[in-house]
């Protein structure tokens, strides 16, 4: 019967239509024309909105949320009575009787327009403003009020009065980009719906009616009027007495306008870095962008990039590693550090042993988020400390030598390449174990070309370089000079390897899940192993004898074991340092954005004191 009558009132409508113009019958006819493309919006109202993303720490805390929307939606059934009732009565008392348009509503609106040559009376439905939230624009001509009573009647068809209701209430605009009651609860005192006073309920809930003339930041005045005019509503129709809405419009409301929570900016960056791989490696993405030429992989970077968006709108929660108070001790440390020399920067990474999560990350001196982050961003030439990597690993790998076994450490040339030794001392024969904690470039070539170019970078391949390219396969790798460099995210990632020779990618998000908890996202736990028990064994302790007595003298750390590799490049361009003890792994970075000579600061040894107290914090 109410269908029935429903196309009664459409057919109704054909002649005032008529006289209201041509525009309007180009637009039912386009109405019907598409009328499946309208059918589909309307069962899909969720892809409309965005909502937060937030991101929690190793103990569940909350440390950033990203939003252009602040949303947080409430089921029907947990919102107040009062909710409703205070929106049916001052917006649409007869919604339960309607079909989703009211046509002497509508008529009193045109009656009303029709000497003004405008539309100002609208005659709108809650189904209607819905629809307007949801599809449409809030142009006033009649085009786009046809439109809507089209898009209302097929809401109302497909959704029962208590759906329409609740997309609502979750969808209303409460000004300072808040959507829904629920958001405005959150928003307006930083506390659930469910937890307002009647007189807050109705405070927050006169906004929607004019967001502008009504936001209480900046209205204050006005929203505290028309809530009272709601609150007497709510008396005249006897759903509270008249004594209760002297209690509640006498009750003091008091703002607690919620501030967006952005801590750690450099962690969080690199965690929507990060997510932005592990979606594409889950999805098959980076799977298609490897095999994929420059022009196709534009068009998988679009649909990668629009798939991240997707799911961000969602409003999914990402569970991180992070260590907050290491974290905040490490960025308060590196600042004070770098303080000494104007534009100095650095970069620093330490992950956690025992699961490979990133538990911190500094990404340059006084970071803002999506800042140019430098630990993961900026490749820089390594220098010596690439040299365990590519050089020492996977000669022991390979070939009958050990620490003990000697080597040459005087000059030599390949080609033009001829490297010399620090401050272009020369040796003769000496332990690999000598060769290492002096870093002597002249022995480093020379069991460089014992290993082989194919084969070190055969082992090489198996981390996570991304800068590293095919041009880069010849003999000055084997001091670390690269095309592009690395990072210090992928220095400190390889060196995980040399804790018990596995390997797996080091990760900041250990979970994403979407609101209800439901997992999507995890990285694999499976670990390739790389390196043999006897290779470990070796490398573990040339990279202890740096510490006791070569390069790293200086370093420490409240560990049963410490070691660490350093790394200076041609004129003092970089300063590195990475290394391990039983709890931690890390790698550092000290240099200038644009690069130059710290030869003045290499006694302050900066780098050691930033290794220094993120290794032992």
């Amino acid at each position: 019967m109410k269908q029935f009558f429903g196309y009664l009132i459409i057919i109704a409508f054909f002649p005032l239509l008529y006289l209201l113009g041509e525009k309007i019958w180009e637009e039912v006819d386009q109405a019907k024309t598409q009328q499946q493309q309208i059918e589909e919006q309307v069962q899909l109202p969720e892809t409309q909105t965005q909502l937060p993303v937030r991101m929690l720490d190793r103990n569940g805390s909350l440390f950033n949320e990203d939003y252009v929307e602040w949303r947080v939606p409430t089921p029907l059934n947990e919102m107040p009575e009062i909710v409703k009732q205070l929106f049916i009565l001052s917006e649409d008392r007869d919604f339960y009787q309607h079909i989703g348009f009211d046509f002497s509503a509508i008529m009193r609106a045109v009656i009303a327009n029709a000497g003004q040559n405008s539309i100002r009376q609208g005659g709108s439905t809650i189904t209607q403003q819905l629809v307007r939230s949801l599809y449409l624009s809030e142009e006033k001509t009649y085009e786009r009020k046809l439109m809507e009573i089209f898009y209302a009647y097929e809401l109302e068809k497909m959704y029962d009065k208590d759906k329409i209701l609740e997309m609502y209430l979750n969808e209303m605009y409460f000004a300072n980009q808040v959507y829904g009651i629920g958001g405005a609860a959150t928003y307006y005192f930083n506390k659930p719906l469910q937890d307002l006073s009647v007189a807050e309920i109705a405070f927050i809930s006169a906004i929607p009616n004019n967001p502008s003339l009504y936001d209480p930041v900046t209205n204050f005045g006005n929203t505290k009027a028309r809530q009272e005019r709601l609150i007497d509503l709510l008396a005249k129709e006897n759903i509270i007495t008249a004594d209760e809405a002297n209690t509640y419009k006498n009750e003091p409301i008091r703002l607690n306008i919620k501030r967006k929570t952005q801590k750690f900016p450099a962690y969080s960056t690199y965690v929507l870095h990060e997510l932005k791989e592990l979606i594409a490696e889950n999805e098959g993405y980076a799977d298609r962008l490897r095999k994929a030429t420059p022009d196709a992989k534009k068009v998988v970077q679009k649909e990668l990039d629009e798939r991240i968006n997707e799911l961000l709108h969602s409003g999914i929660i990402i569970h991180t590693a992070l260590n907050p108070q290491k974290q905040d001790g490490d960025e308060k440390a590196i600042d004070s550090f770098l303080s000494v020399q104007n534009n100095l920067q650095a970069s620093a990474v330490v992950i956690d042993n025992s699961n490979r999560e990133i538990v911190s990350i500094y990404g340059g001196k006084d970071y803002k988020k999506f800042d140019f982050h430098r630990a993961y961003q900026a490749p820089r030439q390594p220098g010596s400390s690439f040299k365990p990597l590519i050089v020492y690993a996977p000669l022991f790998e390979t070939a009958n030598y050990s620490p003990s076994s000697i080597v040459s450490g005087g000059n030599i040339c390949i080609g033009n390449f001829c490297p010399q030794n620090y401050g272009g001392a020369v040796y003769g024969n000496v332990t690999i174990a000598t060769a290492f904690k002096y870093s002597l470039n002249t022995a480093a070539l020379r069991l460089f070309t014992k290993v082989g170019i194919d084969t070190a970078f055969q082992y090489l391949n198996q981390f996570r370089f991304e800068s590293i390219e095919e041009k880069d396969k010849n003999y000055s790798a084997a001091l670390g000079g690269l095309t592009y460099g690395v990072t210090a995210l992928e220095m400190a990632d390889a060196y995980t390897s040399f804790i018990d020779g596995s390997y797996t990618r080091a990760h900041a998000i250990r979970k994403v899940t979407d609101q209800d908890g439901n997992i999507l996202y995890q990285w694999p736990t499976e670990r390739k192993q790389i390196w043999s028990e006897q290779t470990v064994q070796y490398m573990r302790t040339l990279l202890g004898e740096v510490v006791r007595s070569g390069t790293g003298k200086g370093i420490f750390a409240n560990s049963s074991y410490i070691g660490a590799k350093t790394g200076t490049t041609n004129d003092y361009r970089d300063f590195w340092l990475a290394g391990l003890s039983n709890e931690y792994t890390a790698a550092v970075w000290l240099g200038y954005d644009q690069p130059k000579s710290m030869q003045q600061l290499e006694k302050a040894q900066i780098h050691f004191k930033i290794f220094n107290r993120i290794m032992n914090q």
